[in-house]
């Protein structure tokens, strides 16, 4: 009798353990808040890093300094950091936590060539014909490691299961460094990832991105001198220029949603040499892989005609394909909540003033920031134009995409205006936002099963049985580029 009742002693004394442990247990609104305390503790640390990146403006596959910044703070902060990934120096994974859930966050570091500019609201270039972050990338990949930071220290200090990544992407801007990361397997085991860009519009972006295919056409012709013998020559330019001229027709018998541009890349080095080789860098847009794929046949038969036509050969590299944008709804509706849980942005009078400055300079209307949340979009059939490799990861795991404002209404992007705004409060201010919102919504990814089941069921129903497959080739490499220091 003693024996039975000293266990149901035991018993009530660890239920009332269990109990207390439970009572003191946080709402996932208190958690949320303490997040929120977190990114602003780690706001200057922010602005250092995202400062130290503008000031680095480094371009695709040259981000050395940059990414060495950001594995060093993740290091110090108690991330596994793995280097070098997918053959790309200036790539890497940082990852704390274990088992699952398992929740990536992107982070972009690049610059644009020839957009030097200094913080002001006048065009300025900081170092002439030097690169600078045109597209606001410093503040995207500063404002990733804020999520991740803050997410590492709630889930550790409560003990919460599952694991965060960071993934280090370079080069969007010009190779797609994700399409090598995607390749190579290293999103495979994510349940969910996110993702965010600066803009002049705050909103969960569903609108989705264009495919596209980047592809290299090179003409081989014979040299002879322009003038003494030109009919023993054969010119890859006019091959060039034929094919330009072919694709110009071919625009009225494409799809409105359809873009095409190119640059003529090699033409030839002196007049009076009739040109042995030319190149002419292509990119080709459409609402979906298909789309896309159509057009580069239409493409294909054309060069293989103004090879025909000018005597020479011909040649297509097709350097990488990204997928459109697979939006997962789900998600993005979770997102949504916890921006507007979190509030739009406010500015005070020095930042609006800064931001007509630069609309003015830039002859667009002086409304300053925009400072209200859109609502939640429907699914439209045709995206923007436009494309990310961001949509690579899309179709490997449920991917949620975020947009603060980070730079003043209606300026155009790849600019010194983008530049300017990437290192002046304004920028800041978007970032934290993003960092806020990325970070609550990871937590909402670790708590809530039931979120992801359904996440996962309309990724999976989106795919109709379709796997990934990469948009480049197994063997080929990202082409790694020496450091050219300004």
């Amino acid at each position: 009798m003693r024996k039975r009742h000293f266990t149901l002693i035991i018993i009530l004394i660890f239920s009332l353990i269990q109990l207390a442990v439970a009572g003191n247990k946080p709402s996932t609104k208190e958690l949320k808040n303490e997040l929120l305390r977190k990114v602003d503790e780690k706001s200057q640390l922010l602005v250092e890093v995202s400062d130290s990146l503008w000031d680095y403006a480094e371009i695709a596959l040259q981000e050395y300094k940059s990414s060495k910044l950001l594995m060093e703070v993740l290091e110090k902060e108690g991330f596994d950091v793995e280097r070098e990934v997918a053959g790309m120096p200036t790539a890497f994974v940082a990852s704390y936590g274990s088992g699952r859930p398992i929740i990536g966050i992107l982070a972009e570091y690049d610059a644009l060539p020839g957009l030097s500019q200094d913080n002001t609201a006048f065009k300025k270039a900081r170092i002439e014909g030097g690169a600078g972050h045109g597209c606001g990338h410093n503040l995207f990949g500063a404002g990733s490691l804020g999520a991740a930071l803050a997410i590492k220290e709630v889930i550790e200090a409560h003990k919460i299961p599952g694991t965060i990544k960071l993934f280090g992407c370079p080069a969007e801007e010009d190779i797609g460094g994700k399409l090598f990361m995607a390749r190579d397997g290293l999103f495979d085991d994510l349940d969910a990832c996110i993702a965010w860009h600066p803009d002049y519009e705050t909103k969960v972006d569903v609108r989705g991105s264009q495919a596209i295919d980047d592809l290299e056409i090179e003409f081989t012709g014979k040299a002879s001198h322009a003038a003494f013998d030109p009919w023993k020559g054969a010119s890859a330019l006019d091959a060039v220029e034929m094919t330009t001229f072919g694709i110009n027709l071919l625009r009225e018998h494409v799809k409105p949603t359809v873009r095409i541009h190119y640059v003529i890349t090699q033409g030839g080095k002196v007049p009076n040499i009739v040109p042995e080789h030319a190149k002419l860098w292509l990119w080709v847009r459409d609402s979906t892989r298909q789309g896309v794929k159509d057009v580069v046949k239409r493409v294909e038969e054309i060069v293989k005609g103004a090879a025909m036509a000018t005597g020479t050969s011909s040649k297509i590299n097709n350097k990488g394909s990204y997928h459109e944008m697979l939006v997962n709804m789900t998600g993005s509706k979770v997102m949504q909540k916890n921006l507007e849980m979190i509030g739009s942005t406010t500015y005070i009078d020095e930042e609006t003033a800064f931001a007509k400055r630069i609309q003015k300079e830039t002859d667009i209307e002086q409304k300053g920031m925009i400072c209200e949340i859109n609502k939640l979009e429907n699914l439209t059939k045709d995206p923007e134009g436009g494309s990310t490799d961001v949509a690579e990861v899309s179709w490997i795991t449920p991917t949620l995409n975020l947009s603060t404002s980070c730079a003043p209404s209606g300026i155009p992007w790849h600019s010194w205006a983008v530049v300017s705004s990437s290192k002046h409060s304004i920028g800041y201010k978007g970032m934290f936002l993003a960092a806020k919102v990325m970070a609550t919504t990871a937590l909402d990814l670790f708590l809530d099963k039931e979120v992801l089941i359904k996440m996962k069921k309309e990724f999976k129903d989106k795919l109709k049985g379709y796997t990934y497959k990469s948009g480049i080739s197994q063997g080929q490499k990202p082409p790694i580029r020496v450091k050219n220091n300004p």
